[in-house]
């Protein structure tokens, strides 16, 4: 028997599990909760990378206390896309990680648009890259490299600093369909800025194994093996199954993501399809909006009552909501590109300001947001059969069967809730055991359980009309009138 830790490195806290891969399931687990710094600066969301390294620290103590750590082999980690940890030539760290929300960026990303001919959201790291230059010259001089979060994690436990292709693929200066660096746009940056990035790995190496000082603190013998790990999106994938065509993963947290594997990239001159690679070697287009369960928290704050109490008062109404469209960009939008965009209540009548009517509401629109993203994944030629459904959203039954109706496919639900975690332990086992990361998951596909959401055919019009007003409302407000830009 061997042990393997996965551990997510969130925006909301660290997760850890561990996996014994005689039992093929997660046998221990841990958790730290922390926050993004408060700021009273618009658009702006920070994190310091130590406090990543506490919570880890913290989360994976907590899952090891209840096994023998002898039998640790390997950690992989999981890590929230997109940040910007910008390091001195002695691997410190300058100042806070602009984060995934952070929208600071967006004249940055305007400008960078312009220059590609293809729309960068302010989420990816080159705009906040381009922002530091922009706006902190002092910090700017002292920059020597250039990490993504889960990156960071992997250098603070070998001392190696690297990258693999599918966290990569989310900085915006990427060549998804070739795998490597685009220097030309590092170039329209920095002339320099393609010396500030690290080695690219491969999804099967080792980054290394644990400094003696970080095996002590976690009672693991140094000779534990780091595998490359990924973004949250990636290891979510691995974790939830998704190493095959038509199976898509949606995850319903902080923010709202779909997707799924493919075996070509999906290339999106929009920015609506983000051009992600897998971490098993494959390609994984994804959408991700701003807004998800922030939306429905709204909601039932507005109203003082929690999840379990307003949403059986949610059920009591009818699919669509009698007209009631809740536009759920209440922190700016990434998909569609809309940062300056607002959260909107429409097709009020008397009598509809109810706590039902508008948590109803708030479930169609972050739902409605996600559907947009798989329409436009199918001009592309993608197809889904089944959804995987994760994250702290999932547990909602009405939440369940307005997606099965909304997207009229059936949803199933990963045993293992912690899909990101657990996506970073199938790869350190995968790679301790010099297996093809996919492969290796095949052959032990994470389970499911029981329940099945079938979609109810007799929805699918009031479905599709309030989709369309949901489409047209927002087009209207935000993006005819360019509103939503910056």
């Amino acid at each position: 028997m061997s042990l393997f830790v996965g551990l997510d490195v969130g925006t909301q806290g660290c997760k850890a599990v561990v996996y014994d891969d005689r039992l093929h399931q997660v046998v221990s687990r841990g958790s730290y909760p922390y926050d993004i710094l408060k700021s009273k600066v618009p658009g702006r969301a920070e994190q310091h990378p130590s406090l990543w390294i506490e919570g880890g620290f913290s989360a994976m103590k907590a899952a090891l206390s209840a096994v023998d750590p002898k039998k640790v082999k390997g950690i992989g980690i999981s890590g929230q896309q997109h940040g910007f940890v910008p390091l001195d030539k002695q691997g410190g760290v300058i100042r806070n990680a602009k984060l995934w929300c952070d929208v600071e960026s967006a004249p940055e990303a305007r400008d960078l648009s312009k220059k590609w001919s293809w729309t960068l959201v302010p989420g990816f790291t080159a705009s906040k890259i381009l922002w530091l230059k922009n706006n902190e010259p002092d910090n700017w001089a002292k920059l020597a490299n250039v990490a993504l979060p889960h990156d960071y994690f992997n250098y603070y436990l070998t001392g190696r600093l690297c990258m693999e292709c599918g966290d990569a693929s989310g900085t915006g200066v990427f060549d998804t369909a070739n795998r490597v660096f685009d220097k030309e746009r590092m170039s329209s940056i920095d002339s320099s800025l393609h010396t500030f990035f690290p080695d690219l790995i491969g999804p099967n190496d080792v980054v290394g194994t644990l400094r003696p000082e970080v095996a002590e603190s976690l009672g693991l013998s140094k000779d534990v093996q780091v595998a490359p790990g990924s973004g949250d999106n990636q290891m979510s994938a691995l974790g939830s199954g998704a190493v095959r065509e038509g199976l898509w993963v949606m995850s319903l947290g902080t923010s709202g993501t779909l997707f799924g594997a493919t075996k070509q990239p999906i290339l999106d001159p929009s920015g609506g399809v983000s051009p992600f690679c897998s971490t098993d070697g494959q390609w994984l287009p994804l959408l991700c909006t701003m807004n998800c369960t922030t939306v429905t928290e709204e909601a039932r704050r507005a109203f003082g009552m929690d999840h379990a109490t307003i949403t059986p008062l949610a059920e009591e109404q009818e699919p669509g909501c009698d007209g009631v469209n809740f536009l759920p960009y209440i922190t700016g939008e990434r998909t569609p590109n809309w940062p300056n965009s607002t959260g909107v209540l429409s097709g009020l009548r008397p009598g509809s300001l109810k706590p039902g009517v508008v948590y109803r509401a708030a479930l169609e629109g972050a739902t409605y947001s996600l559907l947009r993203g798989l329409k436009l994944m199918e001009a592309y030629g993608v197809s889904a059969e089944e959804l995987r459904l994760v994250g702290g959203g999932s547990k909602n039954p009405l939440w369940r069967r307005i997606i099965a109706d909304s997207f009229q496919l059936p949803i199933r639900f990963p045993v293992e809730p912690e899909s990101a975690a657990l996506g970073g332990a199938l790869q350190a086992a995968a790679v301790y055991n010099q297996e093809p990361v996919a492969d290796y998951i095949t052959a032990h596909e994470p389970g499911t359980t029981d329940e099945v959401v079938e979609p109810n055919p007799s929805n699918k019009q009031k479905y599709e009309e309030a989709y369309e007003r949901h489409v047209k409302y927002g087009e209207a407000l935000f993006e005819n009138t360019g509103a939503g830009k910056v």
